[in-house]
C-alpha cells in the first residue's frame, strides 16, 4: 500500500531511512526533489540519464539501463553502448512526474550526459571538475582555490563560466558552449584549460590522470567531454549527510561548505529562485588558440592507460 501519491506516482516506504549516514528519510529525499522539480528538471530534459539508488540492505549501484517494470509513461532513449556492447535504454526526465517516479525508485543521485538525445555530436558545454585529493582535512577549500584558477585562465580568453559544489569535496566549473564546435574540439580546448589552469600554481593543481602521480594535488579532470556525464546541479549524492551539488557565486565560494546544502536545507534557501540558470552565460564560442593547444595534449585516458601498461611490463621484469 503507498504512503501517498503525487501527479499519479504512488509513493511508498516514505518514513524508511534513506541510507546509512544520510540523516534523512526516503521522505526528505522526495519532499526535496519534488521542491526542485522545475530547477532539476531543465538540467536533465533529453538527456540520456543514469541514476544512483540506494535500496535498502544493498551497496548504492549505478542504472543506466531502465528496468522492464518501468512505466511506459518515462520517456526514453535506446543508444549502443561501445563499452558493453549492447543497446542501453536510458530516461529522459523531462517531467515532474518521472522525477518522482525516480525519488520513489530511491534514486539519490542524477548523472545527465553533456550531450542531448537528439544531438550526440555536440556536447552543450565545457565543464572542468576539480577533484581534491580525499585524505586532505582541507579537501573542499583545495577545490575553491582551484576552481578560481580555472577562473582564471577563462577569463584570459574571453569566456566565463559557472560554479556548483560536486555534492562531495569537489567543484564543477561549467562553461556554456555554441554547438558548432565537434566533441574533440570541445575535447582539446577542455584539456588546455586544464593545463593552463596547472601551469598557474603547480603546487596546488594536476592534470596527472591516475592517482597516485598527484601527489596531493587537487585533480583538474578534463575528461568530461563527449558522452560523459557529470551529476547534475541539485541533484543530492550519496554522501553523508545527504548533501546536494549546489550552484555558488564566484565571490561566495569561499564561504560555503558542502554541508551547507543538503537534501533538508538546500531547498530553503532557493526560496522562488534558480541561480543556476539565472548565473548561466549564453553559449560562447570557443577561442581557435584554446582548441588548437587542445590537439597537442595526450587525451588523459588514453596516456594514462598507455603508461599503465608500460609500468606494468617494468614490474614483471
Amino acid at each position: 500500500m503507498s504512503d501517498e501519491t503525487r501527479d499519479g506516482v504512488p509513493l511508498t516506504n516514505l518514513d524508511q531511512s534513506l541510507f546509512d549516514g544520510a540523516d534523512a528519510s526516503k521522505r526528505d529525499l522526495v519532499d526535496y526533489l519534488d521542491a526542485v522539480a522545475d530547477r532539476i528538471i531543465p538540467a536533465l530534459r533529453d538527456r540520456p540519464l543514469s541514476v544512483v539508488r540506494v535500496l535498502r540492505g544493498q551497496a548504492p549501484f549505478m542504472q543506466k539501463n531502465l528496468p522492464r517494470y518501468t512505466p511506459e509513461w518515462v520517456q526514453r532513449v535506446a543508444l549502443w553502448a561501445e563499452s558493453s556492447h549492447r543497446e542501453v535504454t536510458y530516461a529522459l526526465c523531462n517531467d515532474r512526474r518521472t522525477l518522482l517516479w525516480f525519488a520513489n525508485q530511491r534514486a539519490v543521485e542524477y548523472h545527465p550526459t553533456l550531450v542531448r538525445a537528439d544531438r550526440r555530436d555536440r556536447t552543450t558545454h565545457l565543464v572542468l571538475d576539480l577533484d581534491p585529493p580525499a585524505e586532505s582535512p582541507e579537501a573542499f577549500p583545495l577545490a575553491v582555490r582551484a576552481a578560481l584558477l580555472v577562473r582564471e585562465v577563462l577569463t584570459g580568453v574571453g569566456l566565463s563560466g559557472v560554479v556548483k559544489t560536486s555534492g562531495a569535496k569537489g567543484v564543477h566549473v561549467f562553461v556554456p558552449v555554441d554547438t558548432t564546435f565537434s566533441l574533440e574540439e570541445l575535447a582539446g580546448a577542455t584539456r588546455a584549460i586544464a593545463a593552463r589552469a596547472e601551469r598557474l600554481d603547480p603546487a596546488l593543481a594536476t592534470t596527472a590522470f591516475i592517482r597516485e602521480d598527484r601527489g596531493g594535488k587537487v585533480f583538474l579532470d578534463s575528461t568530461r567531454a563527449g558522452g560523459a556525464t557529470v551529476v547534475a546541479v541539485y541533484s543530492p549524492r550519496v554522501r553523508p549527510g545527504a548533501p546536494v551539488s549546489f550552484p555558488v557565486a564566484w565571490d561566495e565560494l569561499e564561504r560555503v561548505s558542502p554541508a551547507d546544502f543538503t537534501v533538508r536545507t538546500a531547498a530553503a534557501q532557493l526560496a522562488d529562485g534558480d541561480p543556476w540558470a539565472e548565473r548561466m552565460p549564453d553559449p560562447q564560442t570557443l577561442p581557435a588558440e584554446l582548441i588548437e593547444e587542445g590537439r597537442t595534449i595526450p587525451v588523459a585516458r588514453v596516456q594514462a592507460m598507455h603508461e599503465g601498461k608500460r609500468r606494468a611490463r617494468a614490474r614483471r621484469t
